[in-house]
């Protein structure tokens, strides 16, 4: 599998694994890279997505309910 618009260079991906201990050759990395893609583009993306400004606005009530209970003691 050839994915066209890739990011990372297998050079790049080795280097990336050798910092991590793994010892890999041009063709295992290739491998790597193309599997890693192709979950990236595979993955549902969550349903969710549309919801992130609740959980951004339920943080600051926290946020600011912290800070109300800390000032009063």
């Amino acid at each position: 599998m050839n994915f066209i618009d890739r990011r990372i260079s297998v050079n790049r991906a080795i280097a990336m694994l050798a910092k991590n201990g793994m010892e890999v050759n041009d063709g295992e990395a290739a491998i790597i890279l193309d599997f890693l893609y192709l979950i990236s583009i595979n993955r549902k993306k969550p349903e969710e997505a549309k919801n992130t400004g609740t959980l951004k606005r339920n943080r600051t009530l926290q946020k600011s309910c912290k800070t109300t209970i800390n000032k009063g003691f």
